[in-house]
Parts: structure tokens; sequence; C-alpha cells
């Protein structure tokens, strides 16, 4: 019985770990673009007056971003539609993005044999929010220059 769970919880692991590796590199390539795009709106952007640009490197970042974090989601909700990890009937996006961003009201669950599933898909949810929150801080720390020091 023990081998058992132990191999039902590493096919868990593996399958797991197909959608968090493909979301780890669509977000590796979407803070690329968003840096490039920061950095060629901030060089082009010297013409206009300085709200304007910050606003639009502001409006873009968060743009990519959370159009970056929705593909993510739709990965899982396809990792759950491909093993059947939800109950029949429910909204697969829905369950994802519960799950992706921690929010989880526990209101459905994953069906036995994928438990495992729900925080793995939270782990790389708030991985990937965490590190566009850095990225976020990281753009804004350089738009906005530190007050001098009396």
């Amino acid at each position: 019985m023990s081998n058992l769970l132990e191999e039902d919880l590493l096919h868990q692991i593996v399958v797991g770990a197909a959608p968090s590796l493909t979301n780890l590199i669509i977000h590796a390539v979407l803070l690329a673009v968003v840096v490039r795009v920061v950095r060629d709106l901030s060089t082009r952007g010297q013409a206009a007056p300085a709200i304007l640009t910050d606003t639009l490197i502001i409006v873009a970042t968060g743009v990519l971003l959370v159009t970056g974090h929705f593909l993510e989601v739709l990965i899982w909700a396809g990792t759950y539609a491909v093993v059947g990890a939800a109950p029949p009937g429910t909204e697969l996006v829905y369950f994802a993005f519960s799950n992706y961003t921690t929010l989880g009201y526990g209101e459905v669950l994953p069906v036995a044999g994928w438990r495992l599933l729900a925080p793995m898909t939270a782990l790389n949810g708030i991985l990937l929010i965490g590190w566009s929150t850095a990225l976020i801080y990281a753009i804004l720390r350089r738009a906005v220059p530190a007050s001098p020091q009396p």
C-alpha cells in the first residue's frame, strides 16, 4: 500500500511539473519582453512629458503581466482537464485561478488522486506573481529617482 501511495504522489508531481515548468518558461520570456518594452518606451519617451511616459510604462507592464498570468492559469486549467483533476462540471478556469492566486475558497476540491495539483498550482502562481511584483518594483524604482538625502 505504501508503494502505491508513493507512486501516486510521484505521478502527481511529474504531471504538475509540466505546467509549472511551462509557466516558468513563459514567465521568463514575458519578463524579458516587459524589460525590452520598458527600455524602448523609456528611450523613445524623451520627447514626451515624463508623466505620460511613466504612465505608458506602468500600463504596458500591467497589461503584459496580467495577460501572461491569465495564460498561465489557462495552462493549469488545461492540465486539470487533461487528467480529470476536478469534479465533473467544474469551471476549470475559475478553479485554476482560485488555486493559482492562493485564494482557495475551498468550494471545489480536486478529485482523489489529484489533490497535490492544487498546492502545486498555488506554489507556481505565488512564485510567478512574486516575480512580477519584483519586476514592477524594479521598474518603479528606476522611474522614480530617490530623493536626495540631506
